[in-house]
């Protein structure tokens, strides 16, 4: 039985999704309105609702209103550079200098100037279902050769985090991968970061 306040405010969330009152896609009240309603502090209900949104049980950024999550269905990535055939979300661009990392990946000295873009996947109901972010050096190469990738298990950051709606810390699949000119040098590499609740992973 939960005794601490922010405890019973997750036991009551979750008891009105079960009994259908709070059905998935469901906006939560505010703050506020549930600390009122449920005679604790908003400090309490902010609380009882963060344990949830670790949980994967709600979804949201902290900017927004928490809504119920949908089950997720969960999909197995097979080929890593498949086009994604549904929409995109907000995307970004920019310039790097490559880290110790990257200059690895990408064979060429740390410091090197480099292009990235990040991407946001979207699933059919437009929710996002997850990121790509792709560096290179110079002209951004138009084709490639063949590519190769890698698997590792990943814990979302903040900014991951907060572009899926889900929270930092949350684990994900992050796929490493390398586009490979004739000649097997790289030609772009990428970082695709899958929530773990929505993906398997099964590479060749």
């Amino acid at each position: 039985m939960p005794t601490s306040p922010y405890q019973r405010v997750a036991a009551e969330i979750r008891r009105r999704i079960a009994v259908g009152d709070w059905p998935p896609g469901h906006q939560l009240p505010s703050q506020a309105a549930l600390a009122i309603d449920l005679g604790v502090s908003i400090a309490e209900a902010r609380r009882g609702m963060a344990v949830l949104r670790q949980a994967g049980e709600l979804e949201g950024t902290p900017r927004t209103r928490l809504r119920v999550a949908h089950p997720p269905a969960v999909r197995t990535l097979l080929d890593p550079d498949a086009p994604w055939p549904y929409a995109k979300g907000d995307g970004a661009i920019g310039t790097c200098r490559a880290s110790v990392d990257l200059a690895s990946r990408l064979d060429v000295r740390r410091g090197t100037h480099l292009s990235w873009e990040l991407v946001e996947c979207l699933d059919p109901d437009l929710r996002p279902s997850h990121l790509v972010t792709t560096w290179w050096a110079g002209a951004r190469p138009t084709s490639w050769d063949r590519s190769v990738a890698e698997a590792r298990l990943h814990q979302l950051t903040a900014h991951e985090a907060e572009r899926l709606g889900l929270a930092a810390g949350l684990y994900a699949w992050c796929i490493m991968r390398t586009r490979l000119r004739p000649d097997g040098t790289p030609a772009e590499v990428a970082d695709l970061v899958l929530p773990a609740d929505r993906w398997r992973v099964r590479l060749a």
